[in-house]
């Protein structure tokens, strides 16, 4: 399972982009002190991050018996359904539905996918999912739409149907 390690670094396990998190890119940038950061941080799987929500509670992570949460037969559990949920409102990002991608598409092309989809509208730099920001030319981004064709399952759902969704995705 340790194989692809370092060329997934940024699919974290639980479904979550790395190249959009405020910690990645603050580091890989060189922006720690700007963003008021002590650490940053080079990725789940590079530095075998014990994520307080999904690892570090996950025998079959710890002992790197899975790579991706959707490969675990108690798919999805408590504890993803809980950050899922909560990148869903926050973020607009359902990790279950990054893993039913990765799944069906394989991790390498879901990445490829990833940094086409969080590239700034403005420079093409990358944005911070968090911050809602670009971290290469500074702007803004709020209010940052994903092209419907880049979404997937509950994603797309409220955007077909958005009166089933609490967190309705604006469509560019």
């Amino acid at each position: 399972m340790k194989q692809g390690k370092n060329k997934l670094n940024l699919a974290a396990p639980c479904g979550f982009y790395c190249g959009t998190c405020r910690h990645y890119l603050a580091r890989s940038k060189g922006k720690l002190s700007e963003k008021k950061l002590k650490h940053g941080c080079r990725g789940c799987r590079i530095q075998n991050k014990k994520c307080s929500w999904v690892r570090r509670d996950c025998a079959k992570l710890r002992k790197n018996e899975i790579m991706f949460c959707f490969q675990c037969e108690v798919f999805p559990c408590d504890n993803l359904i809980n950050l899922s949920n909560r990148h869903l409102k926050d973020d607009n990002i359902s990790l279950i539905d990054e893993l039913k991608r990765i799944e069906k598409i394989g991790a390498e092309k879901w990445l490829e996918e990833q940094k086409e989809r969080w590239k700034c509208p403005f420079c093409g730099g990358e944005v911070c999912v968090m911050d809602r920001e670009c971290y290469d030319c500074g702007k803004k981004v709020d209010g940052y739409s994903i092209p419907a064709d880049q979404l997937s399952g509950l994603s797309k759902a409220c955007i077909e149907h958005p009166t089933i969704c609490d967190n309705p995705v604006q469509v560019q």
